[in-house]
């Protein structure tokens, strides 16, 4: 990379800078890439876009992509193993869907080439700024898990105080189409994966949170200690307040190393007791002592316990504090918390009841996707008839079973391979019943997951008794039998509404 060119991209920090002629490769035709296109194009970069799939809906929005004027789309697993030239000439700039890791090939190529690679959330960032337009306030939110529910509360606090707000990122609208807003937001509330984190670079929002770290995406970051690197730089520059877990030393040292604009507070929330300069939780009440001027000696009312829902999970009353101490760092009255959470509309496959049968509680909580995010659903239930099991990711769950053990009368095992998270069972819940569900066949173009799910669904109710809770949350990703956790959740809930009809049906005929 040049002087001149490195010069160049360092200029690029509003949407009225000079992009035009830029030569860009985007990777990626998912929901971010074909938005980081689509902007590039209509800032006047010179676009070529990249993707292994080509599908009917991938050459749709190729086609979409040519219309607006990009030079090119190439699709084919063989596109992607070597960097494109564009017009003729090596890019000067890759921006990359969150998804592609590092070690690609084509990423690898771009990083020995000395060609930065960029992720939507740091483009978003640098066309933030826009003449003629209000210049939205970022609220970033990252962690292993709670980051969704985190964001959607913060969103719902924010409008309820009266301000044109979004939850964006990694979550529903992507970070560039709020951004391009014709009207504008005051504030945008950014879920941040770890992968955005990494490709970012320039980002200073005015608060950012760390909800909580475990290992997760090994696989991608190479390492665990890469992986809570890339979650640390949520802090970095951050204006007015970084929040942290008082629970989790990880990440309070996370703010104690960052690097932040002059003047920033560092404020912990805690399910329990808050110190001062603190979010917490005193006689069912969720408090401020840290946005307050008399905190030394007071606290502020933020909400009840029993505005969050009849059942409270500890990890909802952690998101709601983390949520409430972003919004008060923006200046939002303790109404508007309060209010903001109770108009807050839990998303599905998160805790969620589907059904009451025979006094057996069944919860889908699919989004559970890695041991922490189960952990948080398990805590909240005895006894279980736990359903798990799916595509591991590379991490241990000999801790997850050895604190939940107790809690268990039985699990029901499903995945292609779980032998990871048997061999946790054998280990450390020997005397708990494990049944495994026939992995089903895989016919062409079609996972088996509706099947398994129904076989999962009859192996727990033939073991629940009244008083049981039958949940589902995993602890691993669903790609092996299903194409997201969103069908994993919604083959659970249609398998548990058969159950429930059938034994409605049998009821009226005895």
């Amino acid at each position: 990379m040049t002087g001149t060119n490195s010069g160049r991209l360092q200029a690029l920090d509003s949407w009225d800078a000079d992009w035009a002629g830029l030569r860009v490769v985007v990777t990626g035709i998912g929901l971010s890439g074909f938005s980081a296109a689509d902007t590039l194009i209509e800032l006047g970069a010179h676009v070529v876009l990249v993707d292994a799939v080509e599908s009917e809906q991938t050459l749709a929005k190729a086609d979409t992509l040519r219309i607006v004027g990009i030079r090119d789309v190439l699709l084919g697993e063989e596109h992607t193993r070597t960097l494109p030239l564009v017009g003729g000439q090596p890019p000067e700039l890759v921006v990359t869907s969150p998804g592609w890791s590092p070690r690609h090939p084509l990423l690898a190529a771009a990083a020995q080439a000395g060609i930065p690679i960029w992720g939507d959330v740091e483009l978003a960032w640098r066309v933030r700024r826009r003449a003629g337009r209000r210049t939205a306030e970022w609220l970033t939110i990252t962690g292993t898990n709670g980051k969704t529910t985190t964001v959607g509360l913060v969103e719902s606090m924010l409008q309820a105080a009266g301000l044109r707000a979004i939850a964006a990122g990694n979550v529903g609208t992507p970070i560039l189409d709020a951004v391009r807003d014709p009207v504008g937001y005051d504030v945008i509330a950014v879920e941040l994966s770890s992968f955005q984190l990494h490709w970012s670079s320039s980002l200073s929002p005015l608060a950012s949170v760390c909800l909580n770290v475990a290992p997760d995406h090994v696989d991608w970051h190479g390492s665990f200690g890469q992986y809570l690197a890339d979650k640390a730089k949520v802090y970095a520059n951050t204006q007015i307040a970084c929040i942290y877990n008082a629970e989790q030393r990880e990440t309070e040292a996370m703010v104690e190393e960052a690097d932040v604009v002059e003047g920033c507070r560092a404020v912990g929330f805690t399910t329990g007791i808050p110190a001062v300069s603190m979010l917490g939780v005193v006689d069912d009440l969720l408090v401020d002592r840290a946005f307050i001027e008399n905190r030394r000696t007071s606290a502020a009312e933020l909400a009840a316990l029993s505005d969050l829902g009849d059942v409270v999970p500890r990890h909802l009353v952690a998101n709601a504090l983390a949520a409430a101490g972003l919004v008060r760092a923006y200046g939002i009255e303790p109404g508007a918390v309060r209010a903001g959470i109770r108009n807050f509309k839990h998303g599905a496959h998160r805790i969620q009841q589907v059904a009451v049968i025979g006094g057996v509680r069944w919860i889908n909580d699919s989004k559970a996707t890695n041991p922490h995010a189960a952990a948080a659903s398990l805590s909240a239930y005895d006894p279980v008839v736990w359903i798990a099991g799916g595509l591991s990711k590379g991490v241990n769950y000999d801790v997850l079973v050895t604190e939940h053990a107790t809690r268990l009368r039985a699990v029901v095992l499903i995945g292609l391979d779980s032998s990871d998270l048997q061999g946790s069972l054998r280990r450390h819940a020997p005397d708990v019943p494990v049944i495994s569900v026939p992995p089903g066949d895989t016919e062409e173009g079609q996972l088996p997951g509706g099947e398994v799910m129904a076989a999962a669904v009859a192996a727990a109710a033939g073991i629940a008794v009244a008083g049981d809770t039958v949940l589902m949350a995993p602890a691993s990703a669903s790609m092996d039998q299903f194409p997201s956790y969103a069908h994993r959740g919604d083959a659970f809930i249609a398998a548990v509404r058969r159950l429930q009809e059938g034994q409605e049906q049998t009821a009226e005929e005895h």
